[in-house]
């Protein structure tokens, strides 16, 4: 099996001003605000494992958190520790490369509006 090299990540690290940056086997680069990261978090203590309802609530995480630590997860992803003592998400290769910010993979939305 073949494995797009646009998901696979060639090297990651967390920076001092709180962002997670990856570089992909493409040469592309991603990178996440911490804080945007830690809201994004899809672990049961953020999502209800049942209904899927997420119940972190944004107004409680700091708008400073960071990214403290950041380890890979087998082959698939990566685990990170926020400033806050958040450690317990997963994301995956594939989320992180698919919800890239960058202006190239996220266009602003169309502003012609009928």
């Amino acid at each position: 099996m073949t494995i797009d090299p646009s998901v696979r990540a060639r090297t990651w690290t967390g920076f001092p001003n709180g962002e997670l940056g990856i570089v992909w086997l493409d040469d592309h680069e991603s990178y996440f605000p911490g804080r945007d990261l830690r809201l994004a978090c899809g672990c049961a203590r953020c999502v209800d494992e049942i209904t899927g309802r997420r119940t972190l609530v944004a107004a409680h995480v700091p708008e400073d958190v960071r990214v403290a630590e950041v380890h890979p997860v087998g082959n698939y992803g990566l685990a990170v520790r926020f400033s806050d003592g958040h450690d317990t998400g997963i994301y995956t290769f594939d989320a992180l490369r698919r919800n890239c910010p960058c202006a190239a993979c996220s266009p602003p939305p169309d502003s012609e509006k009928s």
